[in-house]
């Protein structure tokens, strides 16, 4: 029986980000294979290292101090070193810990890591943490056996650092969302196909501020639904707020799977404001919920979206293609069809995993 052991994420089930979200698809699709699959899961805590199975799947349960970066770090560090007594195949979904591949490739593990994206560059961390994930995107690079890069730019990013032969292109994948509640909207006073959602954390790479700020710029007659959390000690979040008109609703960060699939589901559109990334799971989400998208203009969106987007650049573009949207019902039809095109063609989660699965069964990686 052939065995994976992943590393990177909090846990699964999901309940956190497009990781955990990838890991729970993965683990249950070779489990079904015929695979032994272990999943890392991460919690708050002092207990010592457990085990259990889920849906088939052993979990192996890492207790740390704290929910903080730095949590996440010593989770890494204890999950590298268990895992190591085994010497097993491992999948390693992220490189903000690359350094702790050590361990592995000192001992003849296979490693295949998910690069993600270019964090070091994030508008968010400070020169400490920048140097940190700059360094450990080097380490990632040539620690590993086998690169994942989850979007074209990433894979040419990486082969300025190695081999094109180390690195295989495979992008997130979505459920389709082909029908969902509508009285799920009501608890937030919506109505189907009377509001456009965004979803994003409140930060400035992520343009939430052009976006409300192009929203309110005049009446629109329809809502702009913001998910995420908002913190009123948080200046960007201050910011953000008080540009909003009263069409621009905040509904917190919300995370049953149903609730977001209803609001994407009924929305008349989707803004997408990400500037960098690779393959954002968020967007991925929209193209698989049949959305139309508003994007920022990009490589990153562009490639993921293709003709099911019009793209934004700053607040008065933005405002321009709201303008365009809500005025247009022909074009949201237009870009919902070819957003559905796209995501048939490129992210199908069985189309993304049986990729997946012929990587991680290669004999050999370019080392």
């Amino acid at each position: 029986m052939k065995t994976l052991r992943i590393l990177g994420t909090r846990g699964i089930p999901a309940a956190h980000g497009g990781f955990e979200t990838f890991a729970e698809h993965l683990a249950i699709y070779l489990q079904r294979r015929g695979w032994q699959v272990v999943v890392y899961c991460q919690h708050n805590g002092t207990e010592a290292i457990y085990e259990d199975t889920w849906k088939g799947i052993h979990r192996i349960h890492v207790s740390v101090r704290g929910d903080t970066p730095l949590s996440s770090v010593f989770f890494d560090l204890k999950s590298h070193l268990h895992a190591i007594k085994r010497r097993e195949l491992c999948l390693t979904l992220g490189y903000n810990t690359a350094v702790f591949a050590l361990l592995l490739r000192v001992l003849g593990i296979k490693n295949v890591m998910n690069m993600d994206g270019i964090e070091w560059k994030r508008q968010k961390w400070g020169a400490l943490l920048k140097l940190w994930f700059k360094a450990n995107d080097w380490l990632g690079c040539w620690l590993a056996n086998q690169l994942v890069a989850d979007h074209p730019v990433i894979k040419q990013h990486l082969m300025t650092r190695v081999s094109q032969k180390k690195i295989t292109m495979i992008p997130y994948g979505a459920d389709q969302v082909q029908s969902a509640q509508a009285s799920l909207l009501q608890s937030y006073g919506l109505e189907p196909q009377q509001y456009a959602i965004l979803i994003a954390r409140a930060e400035p790479e992520n343009s939430i501020l052009e976006v409300v700020k192009a929203w309110s710029a005049k009446p629109r007659g329809k809502k702009l639904v913001v998910l995420g959390h908002y913190d009123f000690s948080h200046a960007y979040h201050v910011a953000v707020k008080d540009a909003a008109s009263d069409e621009v609703v905040f509904v917190g960060a919300i995370y049953e799977k149903a609730v977001v699939s209803a609001l994407r589901y009924f929305a008349l559109f989707y803004v997408h404001g990400h500037q960098v990334g690779g393959t954002n799971p968020s967007l991925v989400e929209s193209l698989g919920a049949g959305n139309a998208v508003l994007a920022n203009d990009n490589q990153y969106n562009r490639w993921v979206c293709g003709d099911g987007a019009v793209y934004f650049s700053d607040v008065p573009s933005c405002a321009q293609k709201i303008e365009c949207l809500l005025s247009k019902p022909e074009l949201i039809q237009r870009l919902a069809k070819e957003g559905g095109k796209r995501f048939d063609n490129a992210f199908r989660w069985e189309f993304i995993l049986e990729q997946y699965e012929a990587l991680l069964s290669r004999q050999e990686f370019h080392l």
